[in-house]
């Protein structure tokens, strides 16, 4: 009887091969998440999140781009999320693309060399088989493409709410009308790669625009939505006209808007007293933001441990400054208008039906033009003002007129869409890696 047993050496040849695609394939089971902007990281962990809820036994692994990454810090404490790469300060908050200046100031900052290890990481993880989740706009998707692996792509920061409603004037908003797609054609060309296995965008408008190029495009909801809290204000503020502040989270930019957003609501005149309620990005920025109060006439009144999250509470006349640090989440419904100079905090304050007004000033991420982008893509839920009177009389307007209030505040909620994106993006992808893709 003749054996069908393979010679020893091409037996143990033959299991190694098996080994090697095993691991090869274990290793297509863990994602690594490349996200170039706070904005970005918070979208990423939220989709992380649900991703390891779906499967805790996915290994994942999160790259930022863009500053520290503070955003998964809970997570890699808790053991189940690594962060690699290294973090460094980018003077522009990682607008580089809009300033000359800003550009210069990050590559003197370390920017080339920041990238270069970017790489390399990428690439190391593409050879171990790894699957890439681009987050983010033409940085990540092109390392994700250059990388050789498979890939996702969350394609968050562009709409084409941008420019297909009003005003049309700019050129701009010509090239896109002719690309009938904010994304431009070599980024489209990227996601149409037999390697990108998901493309989710944030709306079905822009999902349609890249179908039209042959890109199979997804609208899976937008993740900017989830994890921020239902609770109403305590009744202990309902008595007070109530206003959230808005000034980012990037440095020294927040505080030259934190300033000029005081100034122009101590302009405001109405009857009632008016709370302000402060959520800072970091518990670091205290001293400085405590001297711009003080500056500005401001008393302090409370040092608290934290109820309802607030730390510090400023009084001048009949106006209450409330400080909270990493607040955003649990105090974003509080307000009944905003005025923010932010960039995604403002959306999802938008998203939650809340108007707001905004005051440009001169910085590298919110200065006019990118207030302009804003205010179109949340369909003028985001007014913009010019100077201090203006700002002070558009809030004034929104706290009069319920009616307005409420009209407004719709059209801004329905266009960054209902909560549960981040479950649906997680969904699809673990259905990618179920299937080996």
């Amino acid at each position: 009887m003749q054996s069908s047993a393979l010679p020893l050496g091409h037996a143990a040849e033959n299991e190694s091969f098996i080994s090697n695609s095993n691991r090869i394939s274990q290793a297509e089971q863990n994602p690594l998440f490349l996200c170039n902007g706070h904005g970005e990281d918070m979208i990423a962990c939220r989709v992380i999140e649900a991703l390891h809820e779906m499967n805790p036994n996915i290994s994942q692994e999160v790259l930022p781009m863009v500053g520290d990454g503070k955003a998964f810090l809970k997570h890699v404490k808790n053991g189940w999320l690594a962060k690699i790469g290294t973090s460094i300060f980018l003077p522009s908050g990682g607008f580089s693309n809009q300033s000359f200046s800003g550009l210069v100031l990050d590559l003197k900052a370390g920017l080339l060399g920041s990238l270069w290890v970017q790489w390399t990481l990428t690439q190391r993880a593409a050879k171990e088989g790894k699957i890439i989740v681009a987050v983010g706009d033409l940085l990540p998707l092109l390392f994700a493409w250059a990388s050789g692996a498979n890939y996702f792509f969350i394609g968050t920061p562009k709409s084409d709410y941008t420019w297909a409603s009003g005003p049309r004037s700019a050129l701009s908003d010509c090239y896109h009308r002719l690309k009938g797609t904010e994304w431009d054609p070599w980024e489209y060309w990227l996601m149409r790669s037999s390697r990108c296995k998901m493309v989710a965008v944030r709306d079905k408008i822009t999902a349609r625009g890249l179908r039209n190029h042959g890109v199979k495009a997804l609208s899976l909801g937008n993740p900017m939505m989830d994890g921020i809290s239902k609770r109403e204000c305590p009744n202990d503020f309902k008595r007070y006209r109530r206003l959230i502040l808005l000034c980012g989270s990037r440095l020294p930019e927040a505080y030259q808007n934190f300033k000029k957003l005081l100034i122009a609501i101590q302009f405001i005149r109405i009857k009632s007293s008016i709370a302000v309620f402060v959520p800072l990005s970091s518990s670091a920025m205290r001293k400085k933001i405590a001297l711009i109060l003080m500056d500005l006439g401001f008393k302090s009144t409370y040092q608290s441990t934290g109820q309802n999250g607030i730390s510090e509470i400023w009084k001048k006349n009949s106006l209450l400054i409330l400080i909270g640090f990493n607040q955003f989440s649990y105090w974003a419904k509080w307000g009944e208008v905003g005025v923010a100079n932010a960039g995604t905090a403002t959306e999802q304050v938008v998203g939650l039906g809340i108007p707001c007004v905004s005051l440009p000033a001169k910085g590298h991420q919110f200065n006019f033009n990118f207030a302009k982008r804003q205010s179109r893509l949340l369909g003028g839920s985001v007014a913009i003002a010019k100077s201090y009177e203006t700002l002070a009389k558009q809030v004034e307007f929104l706290l009069n007129s319920d009616f307005d209030r409420e009209i407004i505040g719709l059209r801004g909620a329905q266009r960054m869409g209902p909560e549960g994106g981040s479950h649906s993006i997680a969904l699809s992808i673990s259905n990618h890696l179920s299937q080996g893709s």
